[in-house]
């Protein structure tokens, strides 16, 4: 099971605030599938998450403008 979390219409910081704390539910090598929209949110999210150890496995834009990420806990981390 991939989890899921929608972010689309919020603002930095939030965006960045509501994926760390539900990265924060989740075991290490687990992934988050995370909508978010363009601007802003896609450069600095995924930015702020490789800085916090995680890894981005993709970055799609999506047919109405957003983005998917699709984001591994821990992933950058030797295991």
């Amino acid at each position: 099971m991939v989890n899921r979390l929608d972010i689309t219409g919020e603002v930095c910081p939030v965006t960045f605030i509501k994926v760390k704390l539900k990265l924060e539910d989740m075991a290490s090598g687990e992934q988050l599938e995370v909508l978010l929209d363009d601007g802003t949110p896609i450069k600095n999210v995924p930015k702020t998450l490789k800085g916090d150890g995680h890894a981005v496995l993709s970055k799609e834009k999506q047919p109405d403008g957003s983005y998917l990420l699709l984001v591994e806990k821990d992933g950058a981390k030797p295991r």
